[in-house]
């Protein structure tokens, strides 16, 4: 399993990036968060501090 950012509800405030132990979330298109799912370990860090709660486990 790992995590998924809806790009549509992303403001591209960093929260997630800078609390990911893995460093699996870079900047994409238009400033929104990426994350590299095969890099994630589902530790729900970000999603811990997501803002607008758009990162959801898949």
């Amino acid at each position: 399993m790992a995590h998924r950012i809806n790009k549509e509800e992303c403001t591209g405030c960093g929260a997630c990036q800078s609390e990911c132990p893995v460093s699996c979330i870079s900047e994409g298109e238009g400033g929104k968060r990426v994350i590299d799912e095969a890099a994630c370990i589902d530790c729900g860090a970000c999603a811990a501090v997501c803002p607008v709660s758009c990162i959801a486990q898949v």
